[in-house]
């Protein structure tokens, strides 16, 4: 038995390793990354239950076996409750040093609608004993659970694509995407992301440092000019600085930094906010642009709002595709709650 389960792991540790090195770009990655832990899941089970018989005649291995396996059930059961806490502890944090908006409630209003779906969901399903209730409580509870099993598997992406071996790529651009500035001063966020791509900059010497960013409402002036400022400050010299002055979105900074390279198949590395390089590398994706995503760091506080809203443009990225899915969920729940 534990023949098969290796060799079902080893075709889906073959197919994962196929989609990072040929295109990692996509929630297939981290679909395909889940799996992988599934069927290693498995495969060890099988091992354990094979040797058995050595288990049993070394006590010592068993209890730590059994440590483990409650460990796992508490983890499992605690987990929820515990991102509960974090986003609504985070959620504060962001309030308190960003300021009551509407993008900084995301995380309380997160945390809030999980709780809620934990703990009082279930007690309405209980009470729905009519057909239409019934039908409706389903529908409503296969999609919440499918976008959170999809914001999972995009938290699975991004964090794979932030997971880089080597920083020497041969790289010929390096993309620095702007995020705003004030007045004509660059803000800690922009200056995380400059300074991270002065470091790639030293490791891939060859490349050039093309900062991307166009003149928004209560800026003085554009955004790479401020950059560039910032960068020749850091001792970058000023030939190695391209600047791209036209942008307003993260669309038309991969689209129109793409427009200044002259080389056909350039290697290009996309520097951004660490929670933001995912959603950079899909539309990069869509563009037709090559890259990998390098990300720079920011306050834990903020990254958790910050990849929130992140999500919620990917969702709108593809909010046709996703519908489909669910919509063809919902019409096979109809079907069997009405027999049609």
């Amino acid at each position: 038995m534990w023949q098969i389960t290796f060799f079902v792991f080893f075709i889906m540790f073959c197919i994962f390793a196929g989609i990072m090195a040929y295109e990692p770009r996509s929630l297939w990655s981290g679909i395909s990354f889940f799996w992988v832990m599934i069927c290693l899941a498995v495969f060890l089970f099988c091992i354990l239950s094979e040797w058995s018989d050595w288990l049993a005649a070394h006590e010592g291995a068993i209890y730590i076996l059994v440590f483990l396996f409650f460990l796992t059930i508490i983890c499992m059961v605690m987990f929820p409750a515990a991102l509960v806490i974090v986003f609504f502890v985070e959620g504060i944090k962001v309030i308190r040093h960003e300021g009551m908006k509407a993008s900084n409630l995301l995380s309380v209003l997160f945390s809030v609608l999980l709780c809620c779906y934990l703990a009082v969901w279930p007690m309405i399903g209980i009470r729905g004993k009519n057909t239409l209730g019934a039908t409706l409580y389903a529908i409503i509870s296969l999609s919440s659970v499918y976008v959170l099993a999809l914001m999972a598997m995009y938290s699975f992406s991004a964090i794979l694509n932030l997971i880089h071996l080597k920083k020497a790529r041969n790289a010929d651009y390096i993309v620095v995407l702007g995020c705003g500035i004030i007045g004509s001063r660059v803000t800690p966020l922009l200056a995380a992301r400059i300074e991270r791509g002065i470091e790639l900059l030293h490791s891939n010497p060859n490349a050039v440092l093309l900062l991307s960013g166009g003149q928004g409402p209560g800026e003085d002036i554009p955004e790479s000019q401020a950059m560039a400022a910032y960068a020749l400050d850091k001792g970058v010299a000023a030939e190695k600085i391209i600047m791209e002055q036209k942008s307003v979105s993260t669309l038309e900074n991969l689209r129109f930094s793409r427009a200044l390279m002259d080389k056909p198949k350039p290697e290009i590395i996309i520097v951004t906010t660490a929670y933001h390089v995912f959603r950079a590398l899909i539309l990069a994706k869509q563009e037709g642009i090559g890259c990998v995503g390098f990300g720079a760091k920011t306050k834990w506080y903020f990254t958790l709002n910050a990849f929130l809203r992140e999500f919620v443009g990917y969702l709108r990225m593809t909010w046709k595709k996703h519908a489909c899915v669910i919509g063809v969920a919902a019409g096979i729940i109809i079907a069997i709650y009405f027999r049609v």
